[in-house]
């Protein structure tokens, strides 16, 4: 496939923002509001999009869930190869399950956690895990995103790890997300494995120092609503705007640290669009109080940033 949006190793690029998921007042994905904002993010430049990532709250929803989910995102016009599915689950099964339904449905490709429910995991522990799904799929025709956010699961992706599954299916593997925010790992990966594979950062402000290494894309939070920012620091990390770039994304970091991370995003978006069914979230997150979100209404407007360019 010869297209804009997929790079000369067979990873994406560009901007793929880890997408949000609209809930309704059941709690339940809101089809339409997810698959408007997918739209919405592509018709502003972005490659495509990242469903039921972290910012996704992906572990949050069921199997069937998020099947159905994928199936309504390509039926109200999200083209299937634009988007990248996070098909992580505690159980391989439920795993290898969505990654087949993701596969099925011509996507661009999977993102898959380790496995994040017991901790202290061998790197034996996880390469089976990636096997275990893996050997049940086809060879090649597909695209596996590796996924190490180890704050978040418990579990890392060492080199071996890494290198023994690229050993292993070098037709498959084209990339790794790497969300554990620290530049020097990043940097690291990078170094060890681009220009075989792209290493993905989810960490903004490393952005620039990943793109001069040659990483060409990013799934990013923020990207839900400064999709054209975030391309920027990838695509122009020595252009005229990167200085102003870094400092935006820094002063959005800061309005949203006080905050449970996932909450405070949807509040952005509840600011920016209006709507405030974005403040819901799935359990164990806790949406936003009124006041917080007030305070967080107040801090956004007080950056000055026009949504529409950014």
């Amino acid at each position: 496939m010869t297209t804009s949006w997929i790079n000369a190793h067979n990873g994406f690029d560009g901007i793929w923002p880890a997408l949000m998921t609209p809930l309704d007042a059941q709690l339940n994905i809101d089809h339409a509001k997810m698959a408007a904002h997918a739209q919405a993010l592509i018709a502003q430049g972005c490659g495509g999009v990242t469903a039921f990532g972290t910012t996704g709250e992906g572990p949050s929803f069921s199997m069937q869930e998020r099947r159905e989910a994928i199936d309504q995102l390509i039926a109200r016009g999200v083209p299937a190869e634009r988007i990248i599915v996070s098909t992580s689950c505690a159980a391989l099964p439920e795993t290898l399950a969505l990654t087949r339904h993701a596969i099925e449905h011509g996507v661009h490709g999977c993102l898959m956690l380790p496995p994040f429910f017991f901790k202290g995991v061998s790197d034996e522990g996880v390469i089976a895990c990636y096997t275990q799904v893996m050997d049940a799929l086809p060879a090649s025709g597909w695209r596996m995103y590796l996924y190490h956010i180890p704050q978040v699961t418990g579990v890392g992706l060492s080199h071996h790890v890494i290198s023994t599954l690229l050993q292993r299916y070098p037709q498959v593997i084209v990339g790794i997300k790497d969300s554990a925010g620290d530049r020097a790992h990043s940097s690291g990966l990078g170094q060890a494995y681009m220009p075989g594979i792209t290493v993905y950062v989810g960490n903004e402000p490393d952005l620039p120092t990943m793109g001069a290494l040659g990483s060409t894309g990013a799934i990013s939070g923020l990207a839900n609503f400064l999709p054209r920012t975030v391309r920027r620091m990838v695509k122009e990390h020595n252009g005229p705007h990167i200085a102003q770039d870094i400092q935006t994304i820094a002063r959005v970091l800061d309005t949203v640290r006080p905050y449970s991370l996932m909450p405070a995003l949807k509040g952005i978006m509840a600011t920016i669009s209006g709507d405030d069914a974005w403040l819901r979230v799935r359990a164990p997150l806790v949406a936003l109080t009124p006041q917080a979100q007030a305070e967080l209404q107040n801090a956004w407007r007080a950056l000055k940033i026009d949504a529409t360019q950014a």
